[in-house]
């Protein structure tokens, strides 16, 4: 093992993540109370121009209105690209208004580490500004050419960078790809479409600590289709993905949630090794097969991974 390791910077729920247009309040108030780990505000795409300042208004009332952590959800807001006017106000705004209310913001269309130092100035200008004791987060977007081009740099930014999600459709935009299939697979081409993007994206994160999240799947009326693609980012190594509609939600917590059975493996799997360990053994075989020291990683982010959905069952009984 390397002397050079990056333990996992910020621990969270993130099997779903449900979208909401800020500007629909009504959206809003049902995403509150839905089954979903994540909720982000979205300022950006799901927002027309002339509703942005409004949506961004909205998704500050909802913050302070609230109790995000009390219904058990990280609430985070998707703010508008850096390129554009509205960027240095959402931060600024949401910072000052309700930076003790929102975990993280979400940043879109990251393409080199420097649009996160931009973001991450501000955050911490005004959190000093305003006295605020809590931390928000930064979340990024990998959804053109040149992010995944510098993703591995992008992973490597520290600070308030927790997670990085693959945005698959602006992705397509930009990498010219012949598909208008948001999410599912390409019937030219055979097999995943963005197996490689999206396993580079993870072997970012994982090499620097971050979460790794799955974006959107457009077709909210194929569950099927989500469910496989959900089942393709697990494997992958993604720990969640986003819900577009409330309909996949479920759907999201069930992938990303580990089996019972399972878990027990994993339980026993530790168990067995400690047993062995005892006896000066450095591996043992569970049902037939050879379990070592790698079989013992792989149990335990089972078995964490179950800690931390139990946690939040218990937390909202």
């Amino acid at each position: 093992m390397s002397h050079t390791l990056h333990p996992l910077r910020q621990q969270r729920l993130q099997r779903s993540e449900l979208a909401v247009p800020a500007s629909n309040t009504a959206m809003i108030d049902k995403a509150a109370q839905s089954a979903a780990d994540f909720v982000f505000l979205d300022l950006e795409d799901a927002v027309a121009p002339p509703e942005k300042l409004q949506a961004r208004k909205n998704a500050i009332q909802a913050l302070n209105d609230m109790d995000w952590a009390a219904l058990g959800k990280t609430v985070s807001v998707r703010i508008n690209g850096l390129d554009t006017q509205y960027m240095y106000r959402d931060v600024v705004d949401i910072m000052e208004q309700a930076g003790d209310r929102v975990h993280t913001l979400l940043v879109p269309k990251v393409g080199v580490p420097a649009d996160l130092y931009m973001v991450e100035a501000m955050i911490n200008q005004a959190e000093q500004a305003q006295g605020l004791t809590t931390r928000v987060g930064i979340e990024a977007l990998i959804e053109t050419a040149l992010g995944m081009a510098n993703v591995e740099a992008i992973a490597q930014f520290g600070g308030r960078l927790e997670a990085l999600h693959f945005g698959v459709a602006d992705y397509a935009a930009s990498m010219r790809a012949r598909t208008v299939n948001i999410g599912g697979l390409n019937p030219d081409y055979p097999g995943d479409q963005w197996h490689a993007s999206i396993t580079r994206m993870v072997i970012a994160c994982r090499a620097f600590g971050l979460r790794a999240i799955d974006g959107p799947f457009g077709d909210f009326g194929d569950p099927d289709g989500y469910i496989a693609g959900a089942r393709r980012a697990a494997a992958l190594g993604c720990e969640g993905k986003w819900a577009i509609h409330p309909s996949q939600i479920e759907m999201a917590n069930d992938v990303f949630s580990p089996p019972p059975a399972e878990v027990e493996k994993a339980e026993r799997i530790v168990e067995e090794l400690r047993t062995a360990e005892a006896e000066g053994k450095g591996a043992a075989s569970l049902d037939g097969k050879m379990i070592d020291a790698a079989s013992e990683k792989m149990a335990r982010n089972l078995i964490d991974a179950a800690k931390a959905i139990s946690e939040k069952t218990i937390a909202a009984e």
